[in-house]
């Protein structure tokens, strides 16, 4: 029998009407087309602000497919349909993997959609290499897919592969390649062959690189991040620490997490490109540091050095009191003579008090003929070092002799006996090492400040780049125990140089690779080979050196 117009009229308008009843009803949330939610935040910041770890991260695993079930509805209008009936269909078979183009891939930029800028959710396009949020009907990764034929999609947090606008999720081998990029992992048997591995990897572009003598991107003015970053990667005890991200879980901090992925990207055999880009590092330390160091803006190397390592001590530390890695590698000891002008006696001297200038001891400290002495202990993370002045006079030539001092004269210093003078407060200091780090990091003034322009100190340093003995130019104390053995003998592993006028000049870092014992110079993404004999001509301006074991 045939059904009249009328009758189809009248069961579109009941049809209507039932979806305005179900829209309208108030289970439905209420339409906010430009606050994305998700459960995957929810879960997300579960994890982190648990401190326990373990019993959590498990929770999360399991949640994790019903998580991605609410990738279909970015914009969380999904209470209409019934969640736990949804399952993604998975099928290893994909028209569309050979679209796929690792040559536009790109995971060091930070993860945020292209066109919402939310970080929640977020997907890339294994097509064009661009990140797109959601996967549901109406979400702007869908709507890539429909406009651009672009197909397959991997999830940037879960690490999942999915075709869309097809909406099922692809199961292939073929693509573990790209999850490693996107996230490489370590095992710990792989962290311990580092240091022995003598390969060479690849890159798509055919070009060779080594696993951790990457070149890092200099995004603009941003050589002293990156002198850092390659001079702390040759710390064994601290890479290896950060290569497994176990380790730090229970950190929160996103500087902590984010120096970790980065130090992963640098030591990975299997990148599809022999540089790597910090975006994401640096983005943390802008906002853990208020914006004290930034993209284009030149900083010195020695305060980004001091701040990152006290940092990242600050936020690894569970307790006041706990050590960290960072303590572990690079903390010494001084002992610090403080010698000052006691201004009440000198006050009283002139008032004509008397005054027989015998030694009184007080809290510590002692007092003699209007001199105040302070005797107290330091930890110290980096010495500073003093270089001599250079010469104010041209010589015959017409020329600036340019000095040369050998290290160990600039190390008496920290003898116990030379004195340094303070100007504020008037003070005379002497300082003495009585605990060696097994990290020594060294650092040598070359700025200067006065009131008109900054000045660069040209002095060139003698060093020795292998068996730097400290015993023989600096009292050391004896080991503690019986058996143990007095460690003073350090070898150069990274240093780092200032080329150029104070203000205009650049860095670079020479660092040794331990497999093979050869020295390579690295100016942002440039690498070369170099010799041992270039890395002690350059105007030295920081230092690690490692202890012998």
């Amino acid at each position: 029998m045939r059904r009249s117009r009328k009758d189809g009229d009248s069961v579109d308008e009941e049809r209507d009407s039932r979806r305005r009843r179900i829209v309208d009803s108030p289970s439905s949330p209420a339409e906010e087309p430009l606050v994305p939610y998700n459960d995957d935040e929810d879960d997300e910041r579960r994890v982190l602000d648990h401190s326990g770890g373990a019993e959590e991260v498990g929770r999360r695993v399991e949640t994790e497919e019903e998580d991605d079930d609410d990738d279909d509805d970015p914009y969380g209008r999904g209470s209409i349909l019934d969640k736990s009936n949804r399952q993604v269909e998975v099928r290893r078979d994909c028209p569309y993997l050979d679209t796929v183009n690792r040559q536009v891939l790109d995971f060091d930029f930070e993860r945020f959609c292209s066109v919402s800028l939310s970080n929640l959710n977020v997907y890339a396009c294994l097509v064009c290499g661009k990140y797109y949020q959601g996967r549901g009907k109406k979400s702007h990764a869908y709507t890539h897919s429909l406009e651009a034929g672009h197909h397959v999609y991997i999830n940037l947090r879960t690490e999942k592969v999915y075709c869309l606008p097809d909406g099922y999720e692809i199961n292939d081998p073929s693509l573990d390649d790209i999850r490693y990029v996107l996230n490489p992992r370590f095992s710990r048997e792989q962290v311990e062959q580092l240091d022995k591995n003598k390969q060479w990897s690849r890159a798509l572009d055919g070009s060779d690189y080594l696993p951790g003598m990457v070149g890092l991107n200099n995004i603009q003015k941003t050589d002293f991040v990156n002198v850092t970053i390659q001079s702390l990667m040759r710390v064994t005890p601290l890479r290896n620490f950060f290569l497994i991200p176990e380790n730090y879980q229970h950190c929160r901090s996103q500087l902590v997490h984010r120096f970790g992925e980065l130090t992963r990207k640098i030591w990975h055999a299997r990148n599809f490109k022999g540089q790597v880009s910090p975006h994401e590092f640096l983005q943390a330390v802008m906002k853990a540091s208020k914006k004290r160091f930034r993209i284009g803006v030149q900083s010195e190397p020695v305060e980004f050095m001091s701040w990152l390592l006290n940092t990242l001590h600050a936020d690894l530390r569970t307790s006041k009191k706990s050590s960290s890695i960072i303590h572990k590698c690079f903390q010494g000891e001084l002992e610090v003579v403080k010698e000052t002008q006691n201004k009440a006696i000198s006050e009283k001297k002139e008032g004509g008090g008397e005054h027989n200038g015998a030694l009184k001891i007080m809290d510590g400290a002692t007092e003699n003929n209007n001199i105040g002495t302070e005797t107290y202990r330091m930890p110290f993370l980096m010495l500073g070092l003093d270089l001599p002045e250079p010469p104010l006079f041209k010589d015959v030539m017409e020329k600036n002799i340019i000095p040369q001092v050998p290290l160990f004269n600039i190390l008496k210093k920290f003898d116990g006996e030379t004195v340094t003078t303070t100007v504020r407060p008037p003070a005379r200091m002497r300082y003495r090492v009585i605990r060696l780090p097994q990290y020594l990091i060294v650092h040598m003034r070359r700025f200067t400040k006065n009131n008109f322009f900054r000045e660069k100190n040209p002095t060139l340093i003698n060093f020795p780049v292998k068996n730097l003995e400290l015993k023989d130019y600096i009292p050391l104390p004896a080991p503690t125990k019986e058996n143990e053995k007095l460690r003073s003998k350090y070898d150069l592993i990274a240093n780092i140089v200032h080329d150029g006028k104070p203000d205009e000049g650049f860095y670079r870092v020479f660092v040794q690779r331990k497999s093979e014992e050869l020295w390579y110079e690295m100016q942002d993404l440039h690498v070369s080979e170099t010799l041992p004999q270039m890395v002690a001509l350059s105007e030295a301006y920081m230092q690690i050196y490692e202890q012998q074991q």
